[in-house]
């Protein structure tokens, strides 16, 4: 039985959040070369996600955190970081050579809040599988889940090092992480019906 709900849950987490390997791939590109990279991006991950099982884990046991109509709105995080890139990548547009721009490493913060925010669909699908789990199935799926996080953060980085994946994130990331960034926080908004979308 053990082994079995091992299976669901790495299959229930690798379909839930298969669109993070992308984003942690892009915040690889951002932070490449910088020491703290790899740190920032394991600890915000880590940070968003255990916010995402807390959560599901209350919701699973009839509490909640969150109003009803609020995760629809955590697509605010992911556009506003989106929004911020955008704007450094327009203060650089005129550099020479876009591999050379100053990129800083990604902030936990700014990992934890974009996991967090794109983890919303997640919630909705991790509660009903927590609360028919129980209490021995839902700590193998949270332990489950929190090993298989720095699975994911490895998998990103080996994507974002690839040689010929490296190359085209140094040249397009500054675009691409903050197109990803503002799609996901308007698909979040615009999916949830915020602001009466």
């Amino acid at each position: 039985m053990n082994l079995s709900i091992i299976g669901s849950a790495a299959g229930l987490f690798a379909v839930t959040n298969i669109d993070d390997i992308l984003i942690l791939a892009l915040f690889f590109a951002q932070g490449a070369g910088h020491r703290h990279t790899t740190r920032n991006a394991l600890i915000g991950q880590y940070l968003g996600f255990a916010g995402i099982l807390a959560v599901a884990v209350a919701a699973a046991f009839g509490a909640s955190f969150l109003p009803d109509q609020a995760p629809p709105y955590l697509g605010l995080l992911p556009l506003a970081l989106g929004i911020k890139a955008a704007v450094q990548a327009r203060r650089h547009h005129n550099d020479a050579d876009p591999t050379e721009t100053t990129n800083d490493a990604p902030g936990i913060f700014a990992v934890a809040a974009v996991t967090f925010a794109n983890g919303g669909d997640n919630i909705g699908v991790y509660v009903p599988v927590f609360a028919t789990a129980g209490a021995g199935g839902m700590t193998v799926y949270v332990i489950d889940f929190l090993l298989l996080v720095a699975v994911w953060v490895a998998a990103g980085r080996f994507f974002a090092t690839r040689p010929i994946i490296a190359q085209a994130l140094s040249r397009w990331g500054h675009v691409l992480l903050p197109v990803v960034l503002i799609g996901i926080g308007l698909l979040i908004l615009i999916e949830g019906g915020a602001f009466g979308l």
